[in-house]
């Protein structure tokens, strides 16, 4: 099952995935971001809202081959489905 790690608003290594999952009227919608270093913008792909497992799904496909963590920031009362992987704290 794949694991992936509660995100903390603070610094996270650059190259880093982060999934945020939040509401949208009465739906859960993601988007994926990539960190990137102090002096670059941020990557968000794509641009449009997607549902969760296909948010975690594209992460998992953008995700360095050195096995890094994926982040996950949940919001607005989003709580992680276990069938989405294990989410680490």
């Amino acid at each position: 099952m794949p694991e992936y790690v509660s995100y903390s608003p603070g610094p996270v290594p650059a190259g880093s995935l982060i999934v945020k999952l939040y509401r949208s009227g009465n739906q859960i919608r993601g988007y994926v971001s990539k960190v990137a270093d102090t002096h670059h913008d941020d990557t968000i792909f794509p641009g449009e809202e997607m549902e969760p497992e296909a948010a975690i799904r594209l992460a998992e496909t953008h995700r360095d081959t050195n096995g890094a963590p994926i982040f996950v920031d949940l919001v607005e009362d989003v709580v992680w489905d276990s069938s989405w992987g294990h989410l680490r704290p």
